[in-house]
């Protein structure tokens, strides 16, 4: 785990860890809550990617730093929340972006597959909770906002993994709603359809489509079109704010009308 000390003062209000932060969600959300109220911990795999997401979040005017974390790795994990909170001094809010996606039905997915998308997508999730909730409850309680999907919701073709990986994450999200209430921290959980994203190129190509045929199918909702990281992160930033102070075991579709 690589952590860096650039820029970000530790008198915010509020400090917010994104994971997945240098991705094409995580980047929007980061961008949406910068503020000179909030310091953002901004973590990703990538830490260069991280530190360019975190350099334009200052230059905007906003407080954040860039730290690197395999999410897989659970003392990585616990270091970076440690490093956090030593930057910074507490732990405010938490919102997990970080995933991956693997096509396939049970027959094509590898048990190779199987197991790293639950690792990239619910097990990222449980063990970054697991390791920010002490911290949080600190604070006197706080916010987690975890990204599922549609696909969490209900079925899709040729993508067992995920949505079983997802469908994990709305129901953790819920339990942890349940069970950390009485420490003050709310847990919710945005279900975004296609966005247009890395991931959902890389996710046509993977499928051997031309990107462009792959977001024409996918804008195939009630709305006719596909999801902008900026509007998931407008979901975000809502529930992780003292507007949504009465929210907590939701799931916020934002697809579109993709599920209907």
């Amino acid at each position: 785990m690589n952590g860096a000390r650039e820029g970000a003062g530790s008198e915010a209000d509020r400090v917010v860890l994104v994971t997945g932060g240098a991705g094409g969600i995580g980047a929007a959300v980061c961008r949406r809550l910068a503020d000179h109220r909030t310091a953002l911990a901004v973590a990703d795999r990538e830490v260069e990617a991280a530190r360019e997401v975190a350099l334009e979040v200052r230059m905007a005017g906003g407080r954040a730093e860039p730290f690197g974390c395999d999410l897989s790795r659970p003392k990585d994990v616990e270091v970076l929340l440690d490093s956090v909170v030593g930057r910074f001094g507490a732990l405010h809010g938490l919102c997990t972006v970080a995933g991956s996606i693997r096509r396939g039905d049970v027959t094509e997915l590898t048990p190779a597959d199987w197991r790293a998308t639950f690792q990239d997508n619910l097990d990222s999730v449980f063990l970054t909770c697991r390791a920010a909730i002490p911290h949080l409850t600190r604070a006197g309680g706080g916010a987690i906002v975890t990204i599922a999907s549609g696909w969490g919701l209900r079925a899709g073709r040729r993508a067992a993994a995920y949505c079983a990986a997802k469908a994990g994450v709305v129901m953790l999200t819920q339990a942890m709603a349940l069970d950390h209430a009485p420490a003050g921290i709310r847990a919710n959980c945005v279900a975004p359809g296609d966005v247009r994203t890395p991931m959902l190129e890389r996710e046509a190509r993977q499928l051997g489509r031309p990107v462009g045929e792959f977001y024409a199918e996918a804008a195939d909702r009630p709305l006719g079109r596909i999801g902008e990281p900026s509007e998931i992160a407008d979901a975000v930033s809502y529930l992780l704010g003292d507007e949504a102070s009465f929210v907590t075991g939701a799931v916020l579709t934002v697809d579109g009308g993709g599920t209907l």
